[in-house]
């Protein structure tokens, strides 16, 4: 992920990592980073059982994204902020984007990546819309529903519907408690959605770093770097 280097170069001070997992950011000796996790260290190892459980991060805050529970680590409490290929993961990504901006303070940066699905298992699914994500929003979703794990299954895990006597229920449950990917996007996709979230959250920021899938050729990743003043 060499492509990240120059981004991650314009971080400094303390921050926060959310969703590391096993791949943790190499981040500048100027930063102190904590993280935050759906899972704690042991459940991760449990859920996770094909990572080496010494290659993953101890978790400071483990909390629920869809529960907006990224809120409690205080408003404008964070000198930045990093998501990496977690957003596709959540409920309600226009929610996240808030929340993250919520909790950092003016003037901080988020580093955040997405996968681009021309690189990925997600090649044969349809883009999600910004509409689909808008009304996600407004309807205050914070789970992620059914629907959105069967279309995951209909494209990426498509002979659970081949093979007879099948429990598509349990298939669902399956990919709910790994967190699959609920939602899609290219990499213009993906910055076309940051941007028309300023409108719809009354954020501002700047784009101050980016690298997407046709340069690095496997995702959209951006240093967002919020107004001076809140």
């Amino acid at each position: 992920m060499k492509h990240r280097d120059e981004g991650y170069a314009l971080l400094s001070g303390q921050g926060l990592e959310i969703g590391a997992l096993h791949e943790p950011a190499p981040l500048p000796d100027a930063c102190a980073v904590r993280y935050f996790d759906a899972l704690s260290i042991d459940e991760a190892a449990e859920r996770f059982p094909e990572l080496d459980r010494n290659t993953l991060v101890d978790v400071d805050f483990v909390g629920n994204i869809d529960q907006r529970e990224l809120r409690t680590l205080g408003e404008h409490s964070q000198d930045f902020v990093i998501a990496n290929h977690v957003i596709e993961h959540v409920a309600c990504p226009i929610a996240m984007i808030e929340d993250m901006f919520y909790i950092l303070r003016p003037g901080g940066r988020i580093a955040i990546a997405a996968p681009d699905k021309r690189f990925t298992f997600d090649r044969e699914r349809a883009i999600t819309t910004f509409e689909h994500l808008k009304s996600e929003y407004e309807a205050g979703v914070q789970e992620v529903d059914d629907e959105h794990y069967l279309d995951f299954l209909r494209h990426v895990g498509k002979h659970v519907f081949e093979e007879p006597g099948r429990d598509i229920k349990a298939d669902i449950a399956f990919v709910r408690s790994r967190r699959e990917h609920a939602h899609v996007w290219d990499s213009d996709a993906f910055r076309d959605f940051l941007v028309r979230c300023k409108s719809v959250l009354g954020i501002d920021f700047e784009i101050e770093y980016q690298s997407s899938g046709d340069e690095n050729s496997i995702e959209y990743f951006a240093i967002l770097k919020s107004e001076a003043t809140a």
